[in-house]
């Protein structure tokens, strides 16, 4: 028998100045996908902090964590682990360093291991352009709030 376990996760929705919202392109052991930025919870840690520190690894920058937005009110099998069920909160970032963000045209999806981040216009933002079902309910929430 499998184990089965609860994995907890925190996404940060940060905007600039011409209401774009910051997404990430990655890949992982030959898995690409797209996303918010964030991740996991590590054991002892809390959801802000969590936060924070993913923000710190893979955009080098320091964030305030403002308004919760929200979390999933559904079933998630984690797309890694189908033994595993996602618990996914997000919430809305600000920093004062969106210059420092480095965004880059680059092909999708991304073929080799690592991450690359843009902006886009929620308007311009589609189902299609988020791997996670999350993802994609948040982002349906955000255009229509």
């Amino acid at each position: 028998m499998q184990v089965q376990r609860f994995n907890v996760r925190v996404y940060g929705l940060l905007f600039n100045a011409h209401g774009e919202v910051l997404i990430s392109d990655e890949c992982r052991n030959g898995y690409s996908f797209t996303k918010f930025p964030g991740g996991g919870i590590e054991f002892g840690e809390g959801i802000s902090d969590a936060l924070k520190r993913e923000y710190m690894e893979e955009l080098d920058i320091t964030v305030r964590v403002g308004e919760f937005f929200y979390i999933n009110e559904f079933f998630q099998a984690s797309a890694f682990n189908p033994n595993d069920q996602i618990i996914a909160c997000y919430y809305i970032v600000h920093s004062n360093q969106l210059d420092q963000i480095v965004v880059n045209q680059h092909a999708l999806p991304l073929l080799e291991d690592g991450e690359c981040h843009r902006w886009i216009a929620l308007n311009e933002l589609t189902d299609s352009d988020l791997t996670f079902p999350i993802d994609r309910h948040v982002a349906m929430l955000l255009r229509n709030r």
